[in-house]
């Protein structure tokens, strides 16, 4: 296996092994039909967090590419940030990586502050300028890196990896109830809205060999549901 599926891989067992300790697993309706050979997403609720999920197609045999997204939303009650981690990469090269601890309020919040003293710390990050759509839902310290290869960036965006999930679930459950439920609704029906209008996400799906319908459905109604 290359040193970048290898890195990557051990991301995503991270994240499900953090999510089995923290939360229960559920079945979402409609999910199982984007559980796939070569696809596989999986979702928990905890008292921590009101959902997490992890999508992941696989499609190295295939097509040389390897895709992750994962998201934890928090409980409609708490004001603290949504966890996004989002990664494409072939072979030899992490193409994009895009991690980002996002606002459900306006208010100045210390997880979000905490993130990018941890971010600020990586020397070789370029950050770029975002299309509009991100510019309304992600802050100053998203990590948004391409062309990643070498043993000490893997490294280091592997110990981000970690630490970035290991922080969040250990004091996002502290701020259940420091929000209006009606506006942590909105703000993460917000954060959905922009997602959905990433063009990049659907066109990337569809070309790591995923049928175009599938991908659509899979967008608009199970990667960023909106809350009723």
């Amino acid at each position: 296996m290359s040193e970048v599926w290898n890195t990557l891989i051990k991301i995503q067992d991270r994240l499900i092994e953090r999510f089995d300790a923290t939360g229960k697993e559920v079945e979402e309706p409609g999910m199982d039909r984007f559980n796939q050979p070569g696809w596989i997403n999986r979702v928990w609720n905890s008292e921590k967090y009101r959902r997490a999920h992890v999508d992941v197609v696989d499609a190295r045999d295939t097509k040389g590419l390897w895709m992750m997204h994962c998201c934890v939303f928090p409980h409609l009650d708490n004001d603290g940030p949504i966890f996004g981690l989002d990664v494409i990469a072939g072979k030899n090269k992490i193409t994009g990586y895009f991690h980002d601890y996002s606002p459900t309020s306006l208010e100045y919040h210390e997880m979000i502050d905490a993130f990018g003293d941890e971010v600020a710390k990586l020397e070789w990050r370029k950050p770029r300028e975002l299309p509009e759509w991100a510019k309304a839902i992600f802050t100053e310290h998203m990590v948004a890196a391409g062309n990643v290869n070498s043993t000490e960036e893997l490294e280091q965006l592997m110990e981000l990896s970690f630490d970035s999930i290991d922080n969040y679930l250990e004091y996002i459950g502290a701020y259940n109830g420091t929000g209006k439920e009606e506006a942590g609704k909105a703000a993460q029906n917000r954060y959905a809205h922009f997602q959905k209008q990433n063009p990049h996400t659907p066109k990337t799906m569809t070309s790591l060999g995923l049928d175009e319908e599938d991908v659509r459905v899979f967008v608009q109604e199970c990667l960023f549901p909106d809350i009723e």
